[in-house]
């Protein structure tokens, strides 16, 4: 379980990433396409090609940690912009990780009118 600190801000990477980078690869990235500091403790999420992976990289306090997830169907939504970032909160997190459309997540319930 990743514990984010208050003010930790979630920074999607648009386009596509070399998923064969890891811990020095992508924070070249964050310095140089991102222009982040990749020990501020934000976290940075990284797309592959297909679409079916992503990696997550963010620094504790005491390291850089680098987290891997790949959907066994389906793809991870994922911004249309080819360059650039894109800020997610917490929640959106959570379902971008489940492969769910962060974008516009659909209520399946809405109270009824109070009269």
């Amino acid at each position: 379980m990743i514990e984010l600190r208050a003010g930790t801000r979630i920074w999607l990477a648009a386009g596509i990433t070399d998923m064969r980078r890891g811990f020095h690869g992508l924070s070249a990235q964050v310095q140089t396409v991102l222009e982040q500091e990749p020990y501020s403790g934000h976290v940075f999420v990284f797309r592959g090609r297909r679409g079916d992976m992503i990696k997550l990289l963010w620094f504790d306090g005491d390291g850089l940690c680098l987290f891997q997830k790949r959907l066994e169907r389906g793809r991870f939504i994922w911004p249309q912009a080819a360059g650039g970032t894109v800020s997610l909160s917490r929640a959106q997190l959570s379902m971008l990780l489940e492969g769910i459309d962060w974008r516009r997540p659909d209520r399946t319930w809405q109270p009824p009118m109070a009269v």
